[in-house]
């Protein structure tokens, strides 16, 4: 259904290298020409895409972008993508969680994120039972990626590298159906 011919993106590609700004040293000359092109192409595949498809493609874009810059891993998209469907863990705890949602924390909780490879949630599932009726109103809440994170907040605002990006993995992993996924 999409398709993008080889002269389109051409047009792209020159477009980019005629306007980005010039450089000194040619490996600034071609970290300009990447941005200006990422730029472009995410603006020109934009436009012509149906609105169902928008946040995916903004989503994957981001994926891609983070791997590149060495934020993120293959794993860590992997991990955010499937969550807790490859997991079979039937020690639920929590009547007002379901067993999806349940699977997701647990394997949110047993990943390591970046390329420091750090358990960055693997305290989650004891911290939700420390202070599970905070846990419960977040849950509740009609817009999570609002709210702050139960005894979470402090550890994900020091994470510089990828904080943002599992905040936004912890609220899908709560709330599938709410979660506003954003990229900037």
């Amino acid at each position: 259904m999409y398709n993008t011919s080889l002269q389109q993106f051409l047009g792209l590609f020159y477009y980019a290298i005629e306007n980005s700004p010039k450089a000194q040293f040619p490996k600034d000359r071609v970290a300009n020409i990447i941005v200006a092109l990422t730029k472009k192409v995410y603006r020109y595949i934009n436009r012509g895409l149906y609105e169902k498809d928008r946040v995916t493609f903004k989503l994957l874009m981001c994926f891609k972008i983070l791997i590149k810059a060495g934020i993120l891993t293959g794993a860590d998209v992997s991990v955010f993508l499937k969550a807790g469907s490859g997991i079979d863990d039937r020690n639920k705890k929590y009547s007002w969680m379901d067993d999806k949602r349940w699977l997701n924390i647990v394997a949110l909780s047993k990943h390591k994120f970046g390329n420091d490879h750090s358990f960055f949630f693997k305290e989650l599932p004891e911290r939700i039972g420390r202070q599970e009726k905070e846990w419960k109103k977040f849950f509740d809440e009609n817009e999570p990626e609002n709210a702050i994170i139960p005894d979470f907040e402090e550890k994900i605002a020091a994470d510089q590298n990828i904080g943002h990006f599992l905040h936004l993995c912890l609220i899908r992993s709560v709330r599938e159906d709410r979660a506003v996924l954003a990229c900037n």
